[in-house]
């Protein structure tokens, strides 16, 4: 009996368990949010099918460099948030505070920039309602940017969790982290659309 159970035992042991970090809800909303963004994204694509040259000409408008800047802050967040996660399973938690913490400054660089581009852009009559593409690319940016704005609350959690042991939970971290990579890959779709695609 305790040999069989010992086999067995070796046997778990030999086959990691199937593993999804973060909770479950955080997977429903990631999806959930990529299903709306879609619908948008579907939305950007018929109305540039419609005014194409109005596209092109707007597209031609936007700092391609902003957005490649903008968009390796927030992969590099991305990699300072894996990075955390990664800490924080070895129980590294001060790695894992300092990598969580240039994972907001990274974050925190983006959304000034973003907002300086905006500001830019205003400055030259560029708004919501110049035209179709506008009101797509303001529309899109700003969703993002509230996003990011509640990314920033996640952030704080995930601080708060980072500087007790006590009230540390892996999971919960996981969860956090499963956020804002979320956030983080809609922006890099959202770049392609209004930035790359001609």
């Amino acid at each position: 009996m305790t040999t069989v159970s010992g086999a067995e035992s070796r046997s778990a042991i030999d086959k990691p368990a199937r593993f999804v970090p973060g909770q479950p809800d955080m997977w429903f909303f990631a999806l959930f949010e990529a299903l709306v963004f879609t619908s948008y994204f579907v939305v950007y694509m018929y109305t540039r099918t419609q005014h194409t040259q109005l596209f092109l000409l707007s597209q031609a408008k936007l700092d391609l460099r902003i957005g490649a800047l903008n968009t390796l802050l927030l992969l590099a967040s991305s990699w300072s948030m894996a990075r955390c996660v990664q800490a924080s399973r070895t129980g590294a938690a001060r790695s894992a505070l300092r990598s969580a913490l240039l994972t907001t400054v990274f974050g925190a660089l983006f959304l000034v920039s973003k907002t300086l581009e905006w500001a830019r852009l205003i400055h030259r009559g560029l708004t919501f309602t110049t035209n179709a593409f506008f009101t797509h690319y303001f529309f899109l940016t700003m969703i993002h940017a509230l996003h990011l704005l509640i990314g920033f609350v996640v952030l704080g959690i995930l601080v708060y969790q980072l500087r007790s042991p006590a009230r540390r939970s892996q999971k919960l971290i996981e969860t956090c982290a499963t956020y804002w990579h979320t956030v983080d890959l809609l922006w890099v779709l959202i770049f392609s659309l209004l930035y790359v695609v001609r």
